[in-house]
């Protein structure tokens, strides 16, 4: 009897032991195509990261930044905000299948409301901009962040100007 209790434990390790995860298959990078992205290696030769086309990181690396700064109180466009949002709308235009949220941000000087007027007229000043490269108004959404959201926390000059900004969102 014994015997066979050792048998019998010994099979079902036996049989256990093969019911392991199947190993998995070693794969290669994804290889993007011309238009699909670029593919970032980490070094190692089976692992590798594709840039989707429509991605946040595309609409960076193709206009540079995905944020333009203001002036204090100021929503008014200078040339080197131009400049971003001709590029951003370019890169919408061709990519057509996606919507933006332009989102608007302020410095923690003033009010809550004032603050959140201040970053409604920041986004809709950027997006009133990326309508006349062209971007359908469907595909642009307004959203205003006031001081709710700040880039850089401080009570000082650098931080409020890296919080005085509008940012454009790819959204889904």
């Amino acid at each position: 009897m014994r015997h066979s209790l050792i048998i019998a434990a010994a099979v079902l390790a036996i049989g256990l032991a093969g019911c392991g995860r199947k190993p998995v298959p070693a794969t290669t990078a994804p290889v993007a195509t011309e238009g699909e992205g670029t593919v970032s290696s980490t070094g190692n030769d089976d692992v590798g990261l594709v840039e989707l086309p429509g991605s946040q990181a595309a609409l960076v690396a193709a206009a540079g930044t995905d944020t333009i700064l203001f002036n204090t109180d100021g929503s008014d466009l200078d040339d080197t905000d131009r400049a971003v949002l001709t590029a951003q709308g370019r890169w919408l235009l061709a990519n057509p299948n996606v919507r933006a949220s332009i989102e608007g941000h302020a410095d923690e000087r003033g009010t809550r409301e004032y603050n959140q007027a201040l970053g409604e007229r920041r986004a809709n000043a950027a997006k009133n901009f990326l309508l006349t490269q062209g971007v359908p108004d469907h595909r642009l959404l307004v959203v205003s962040w006031g001081k709710e959201r700040p880039a850089a926390i401080g009570s000082g000059e650098a931080a409020w100007a890296q919080n005085r900004r509008a940012v454009t969102v790819i959204v889904r």
